[in-house]
């Protein structure tokens, strides 16, 4: 899942970027509003960590400019403002959830998952497809009752399959939620993920649909 966190504290916006990415998300940064406008033009976040009060204006105003749009990507505001009143009002203001400062990481990390699982469609918090379960909180899969040990980068790429497993998704649009716009990537580095997945998971875990993308198999 790839997030974007726009806060301008340098110290909290590193503590976000390094324990978000340890909980499991590629996480991008924006400490202003200029800077988190040109990152979502973008695309291809799966959530928004929004700080309320940014050096160049109010993160309800980018809110605000998100939902006009018709933008419905999940927003969790981050705000020292934490006021029954404030809460409300940016609740109103279209945001998906609400979180005042100090907070708890790991907490931080739960709320964005259960805002992408909503956004997808999902009640449960765990993903099932045929024999595959997998727990995006602890970030393990199982193959029947058995544990598969897979990369941060591979148990990202089953994830987002397994989000939409019966859509197909391109390579680049799996680059996207994989990662930021600003790393080099190599040019077959999706094609190596698939295929360390299927020697981990199956051959018929994932199909291939050449010349469009990829998908859970619909073969059990």
């Amino acid at each position: 899942m790839r997030i974007l966190v726009v806060e301008d504290d340098v110290i909290l916006n590193d503590g976000l970027v390094t324990g978000l990415s340890l909980a499991g998300f590629s996480v991008e940064s924006a400490a202003t509003l200029d800077e988190a406008r040109a990152a979502l033009a973008a695309g291809g976040f799966s959530a928004v960590v929004l700080d309320v009060m940014l050096p160049d204006g109010m993160g309800t105003d980018l809110l605000a400019e998100l939902r006009a749009n018709g933008d419905r990507q999940a927003v969790l505001l981050l705000t020292a403002r934490d006021s029954v009143s404030d809460r409300i009002s940016g609740l109103d203001a279209g945001a998906d959830d609400y979180l005042g400062k100090p907070f708890d990481l790991d907490e931080l990390a739960a709320r964005l998952r259960a805002l992408v699982r909503r956004s997808n469609g999902h009640a449960s918090a765990h993903l099932v497809w045929r024999a595959i379960t997998l727990d995006p909180a602890s970030m393990q899969v199982a193959v029947g009752d058995e544990l598969v040990a897979l990369s941060r980068r591979e148990f990202s790429v089953l994830h987002a399959l397994m989000q939409s497993p019966e859509i197909i998704q391109s390579k680049s649009g799996l680059e996207e939620k994989l990662y930021g716009w600003q790393e080099d990537v190599e040019s077959n580095a999706i094609e190596v993920h698939i295929h360390h997945l299927r020697q981990k998971i199956g051959r018929s875990a994932i199909e291939t649909v050449r010349g469009v993308g990829y998908r859970m198999g619909r073969c059990s």
